[in-house]
């Protein structure tokens, strides 16, 4: 089922993913990495002014990693503005998306947030450097293959 801002994608010939609707009915929309800032700067003119919130994930052991945005139009005098949630996968081995810093400011944390703990490079983003994790510290945590530093099983232990 396509929404509306999909079909608006479609006859403006930009392309994209219908992924559907979530639980709430908020339009969810796949964009290639090599696609996402173009579409994010029609998205803001558009009208999706707010960045609500950026996170990522690891879709599985050895598989894509995803960036996902939740986008919100907020006007004068709407009670219930419109939203919509993008994601972009990328590849594990090289994993680059370009930021959108310079569009919606409040993606500074949240996309170096996602860096250090899933080592999605944002390109072109001011500050990327490691936000919770020390400087030193190897390889990226919220990957489902990581395996911890002197990790030892509970059996281990005594």
């Amino acid at each position: 089922m396509q929404g509306r801002l999909s079909a608006w994608l479609v006859k403006h010939r930009l392309v994209h993913r219908s992924l559907g609707f979530d639980y709430q009915g908020i339009e969810t929309l796949q964009i290639k990495p090599e696609d996402w800032h173009s579409i994010a700067v029609i998205l803001y003119v558009y009208g999706y002014n707010y960045l609500r919130s950026q996170c990522a994930y690891d879709v599985a052991p050895g598989g894509l990693l995803a960036s996902v945005y939740h986008l919100t139009r907020i006007q004068y005098g709407v009670d219930q503005p419109e939203e919509v949630c993008i994601k972009v996968f990328a590849p594990r081995e090289n994993p680059i998306i370009t930021s959108v810093f310079w569009i919606w400011k409040s993606a500074d944390f949240q996309e170096r947030e996602s860096y250090d703990m899933l080592g999605i490079y944002y390109d072109n983003h001011p500050r990327l450097k490691r936000i919770l994790m020390p400087e030193s510290w190897i390889g990226w945590p919220l990957r489902k293959d990581y395996i911890a530093p002197n990790f030892y099983e509970i059996q281990d232990a005594h």
